[in-house]
């Protein structure tokens, strides 16, 4: 269990970032990030710097318990003011490894903290964590720990022609059999007929279309 998860109680104030830009943070400044902005004044760089490495251990899935209570006594943090800080950086952190680097260009990461008033250095030490030499690691970590879906391992198909039915004597209807095998194990037989396959296929195809078209929005609102 993650040391991360405590935390003092916080009052929210809107983000100061540039007018039409998309904040990495999200519309609303999270509550972490806003408590964590009013307790960075006279913060020692080395302590941040050890505080940052406990945080990239939790992102790795390590238990950082005993080294944040080492911490405390060694820097002589408050354990409120410590626990603001960690669930801050958590927080800033976790936000920023959601997006690409190549949606998330770290010029805008770096201006966007310091508008919330994150010191010059500080921010350097996060830039150098989302996009340093540990990103491809956070991400690997952060995939096999998401919760995902079952997603589909196999696909087969082929197309019968009903050649006459209880109904007709001489039907010649295509259709489309699908099987389908998931990656929980589960296996789903469809038949469709081919007029409701093509309904099926444009709707898929216009889905991704949008999908693509979100994307390249959500892309350019970052980039601006």
């Amino acid at each position: 269990m993650s040391a991360l998860g405590a935390a003092a109680p916080y009052l929210h104030h809107p983000a100061d970032s540039n007018i039409g830009q998309a904040s990495f943070l999200g519309t609303q400044l999270p509550p972490e990030v806003a408590a964590m902005t009013r307790v960075l004044e006279d913060l020692d760089r080395s302590t941040f710097k050890k505080l940052l490495k406990l945080v990239v251990c939790s992102l790795q899935g390590e238990d950082s318990r005993e080294a944040v209570q080492r911490l405390s006594a060694s820097a002589h943090l408050p354990e409120d003011r410590l626990g603001i800080l960690l669930a801050g950086t958590y927080t800033v952190l976790q936000q920023a490894l959601r997006l690409p680097t190549t949606s998330l260009k770290v010029d805008i990461f770096k201006d966007q903290l310091q508008d919330l008033g994150f010191p010059s250095d500080l921010v350097g030490d996060l830039a150098s964590v989302v996009y340093g030499g540990q990103r491809p690691l956070l991400d690997s970590v952060a995939w096999q720990q998401g919760a995902w879906l079952p997603h589909i391992c196999s696909f087969r198909w082929r197309v019968d022609v009903a050649i006459s039915t209880s109904a007709l004597s001489r039907s010649l209807q295509p259709s489309v059999m699908m099987q389908l095998k998931l990656s929980d194990g589960s296996t789903y037989r469809l038949e469709v007929p081919t007029a409701k396959f093509q309904e099926l296929r444009y709707s898929v195809a216009l889905v991704l279309k949008e999908v693509v078209e979100l994307e390249k929005k959500c892309e350019r609102k970052l980039q601006d």
